[in-house]
């Protein structure tokens, strides 16, 4: 389970430094799976719009986040 967690905060991390650079320049690589949060999510999401790159990097921190509590809790 611990295992999934990371991968979890791990694939958060890469789609929000994708997404930040997707917006400042081109991701040409994996961008339909990278960038999925980019083009998916916000325009669903009214209060994200205008706030691009800021919700791309709380997008990555929150996945280093997951992947530090995950590997910081004791396994069971």
């Amino acid at each position: 389970m611990r295992n999934a967690i990371q991968l979890l905060g791990v694939v958060l991390f890469l789609q929000g430094v994708s997404g930040a650079i997707d917006h400042l320049a081109v991701q040409p690589f994996m961008g339909l799976f990278l960038n999925l949060f980019n083009r998916v999510v916000i325009p669903r999401v009214g209060f994200l719009t205008g706030y691009e790159l800021f919700a791309n990097l709380t997008l990555a921190v929150l996945g280093a986040a997951l992947v530090v509590a995950a590997e910081r809790t004791a396994p069971s």
